[in-house]
């Protein structure tokens, strides 16, 4: 079938085949290229599909032109783009597998489950029809918010299969809580630095976004009461384990202090636990310390598991879990991909997510002493040591600016994260985020180090 649609693709490209003239019949191209009939007629399908040909009931198929060619990685991802809140994600995003990035927020593939999703794949393959062609239950999988029930109360966390809401990823389901309880104007704290994402999508909704210094164990839980006291939010949004972008770990008195603070000020919760996974022991989780009262808690599993397969969770009190139910419904018709949610259900359910956790866990711990050595031997600095995850916060040498060199290595073929663009007050310009599984390597630091030395000279003349 392959030689067949090249075999039409070249004739068209030769300008062999008009646009508008018919295609030699299936019979006579199956006699020609010596295959069957009906390869002639999965090609041509295929082609149709494509766009090259068209299909006229009764007279054949027809040359409609040749597509233009896909835009290439390098067109896609613009570096003179502005270095704001998404310049790492579209740059991450859109440039091709030959990209190293140290500065993207997922392991490589290689580091993922993929024998257990092929067995979920294969299973799936076997389950009955509605699981591959309908909508998803308003609240999503019964057997994954089952999984995902467990596993909370493992953690402290009471909330029953109802009180869980799946959504399309992490994302969204943080979309979903912000266009619940947000209106244009009302104001959220966040922590400085944070998620870049998580500024970019509070703009969407048109919040005021006020940011608060974050320390080794949580927030200035001094400054995070003036904020709440000065500017009456309606919404604080924070990881609590394995702090993005810092790797900080929150404490037992900070999280105490946060939740009180709220309280004292009707501050509603957003605990948003991605990496939880990646922790070699849990920390405090607010969820848990509040019982889900006026904590929301998201979680995803695009980050261990698959960005593919996309799955993201809300996890609320009954009110609030009904309401997004009700906002889900009617802005996505549904929300997680039944296919989505009954991979990550096999997967979770097998005992294979476990030891897979665990082995990235260890990997983890041993590329983070090693990326931490070679940034060290370049004079950048680790802000912290991490629990887990994959994220080092540095302090680049002094005098370098995170944007510059971030430009820099882009045209030198690698995407970093510069630490402005986490910061709310742009307080971090001399910062750089590291993902410590896409750094390792000798030809990190060497791009690492010509970055740096490229940026210097911009450096002098400003």
């Amino acid at each position: 079938m392959a030689d067949v649609m090249a075999h039409v693709r070249r004739r068209l490209a030769e300008r062999g085949l008009a646009p508008g003239e018919r295609l030699p019949s299936i019979r006579r191209l199956a006699a020609t290229l010596r295959v069957s009939p009906s390869t002639v007629v999965e090609a041509y399908d295929r082609l149709a599909a494509e766009g090259l040909v068209r299909s006229r009931p009764g007279s054949g198929f027809f040359a409609v032109a040749c597509a233009p060619a896909a835009p290439s990685d390098a067109e896609l991802a613009d570096p003179d783009r502005a270095v704001d809140l998404l310049w790492i994600s579209r740059q991450a995003l859109d440039t091709g597998p030959d990209v190293a990035k140290p500065g993207c927020g997922w392991l490589p593939a290689e580091w993922m489950p993929q024998a257990a999703i092929r067995r979920a794949l294969r299973g799936l393959s076997r389950r009955e029809g509605a699981v591959l062609t309908d909508y998803a239950p308003v609240r999503g999988s019964p057997d994954l918010r089952r999984l995902l029930a467990r596993r909370l109360d493992g953690e402290g966390i009471e909330a029953g299969p109802d009180r869980i809401l799946l959504a399309g990823s992490g994302s969204q389901a943080l979309d979903l809580v912000c266009r619940l309880v947000l209106r244009p104007g009302d104001t959220v704290i966040v922590d400085d630095p944070c998620y870049f994402n998580f500024q970019a999508l509070l703009r969407v909704h048109g919040a005021t976004v006020v940011g608060v210094p974050y320390g080794p164990t949580g927030p200035d839980v001094a400054l995070f009461a003036a904020a709440l006291a000065a500017h009456a939010p309606r919404l604080y949004l924070t990881n609590s384990a394995i702090h993005n972008p810092t790797g900080a770990t929150l404490s037992p008195a900070t999280a105490h202090r946060v939740l009180n603070a709220c309280a004292a000020h009707d501050v509603i919760v957003v605990e948003d636990d991605v990496f939880a996974d990646f922790e070699p022991e849990p920390s405090p989780r607010l969820a848990a310390l509040d019982g889900l009262s006026r904590v929301i808690r998201i979680g995803s599993f695009s980050k261990t598991l698959s960005a593919s397969a996309r799955c993201g969770y809300v996890a609320a009190s009954a009110e609030r879990i009904e309401a997004l139910v009700d906002l889900q419904v009617a802005t996505r018709f549904g929300g997680a991909s039944p296919i989505s949610a009954a991979i990550v259900a096999a997967v979770l359910g097998d005992g294979s997510y476990r030891r897979h956790v665990e082995t990235v866990r260890r990997r983890l711990a041993k590329a983070r002493r090693e990326t931490a050595s070679g940034l060290e031997a370049l004079g950048i600095r680790p802000w912290l040591a991490p629990r887990g995850g994959f994220y080092l916060w540095c302090r680049l040498p002094e005098g370098a600016d995170g944007v510059a060199t971030a430009r820099a290595a882009l045209r030198d073929g690698l995407v970093l994260a510069p630490g402005d663009v986490f910061s709310v007050s742009r307080s971090a310009p001399d910062f750089m985020r590291f993902n410590v599984a896409q750094t390792s390597g000798p030809a990190s630091f060497a791009a690492i180090g010509r970055a740096l030395a490229a940026a210097a000279p911009a450096r002098e003349a400003a």
